[in-house]
């Protein structure tokens, strides 16, 4: 019967770790809730994607300032921005189907970036 308990509570455990997961891809708010939510237990799987989705925002930033440049910036503004959503779609499946992919292009330089995190 304990064993059964244990089971139970790894089975939460691993739940718990992929809802982080999910919520850090919705919004900022999401990402931030995520963070905070998983900042005591620190589930691996959790964390791996708060970090992939932490560089997505960071890149949506970057994507937004460069945007604030005429003509060149706005081109780059755009065409990063269908990127990055393509990144984004691709990293809340990776989630969903519990994995833990990097998300293209820029997905393991987030890791390395934000490995302390």
């Amino acid at each position: 019967m304990e064993k059964t308990a244990q089971n139970n509570n790894s089975t939460a455990m691993e739940d718990n770790g992929k809802t982080i997961a999910i919520l850090a891809y919705i919004t900022i708010i999401g990402l931030i809730i995520a963070y905070v939510m998983n900042h005591e237990k620190k589930w691996p799987f959790a964390q791996y994607h708060i970090i992939q989705s932490l560089g997505l925002a960071i890149t949506g930033l970057s994507l937004g300032v460069i945007g604030m440049i005429p003509i060149l910036g706005w081109f780059i503004s755009v065409l990063g921005s269908l990127i990055l959503i393509y990144m984004w779609i691709l990293g809340l499946i990776n989630a969903l189907k519990e994995k833990e992919k990097p998300v293209p292009f820029l997905g393991e330089q987030y890791q390395k970036w934000f490995a302390n995190l």
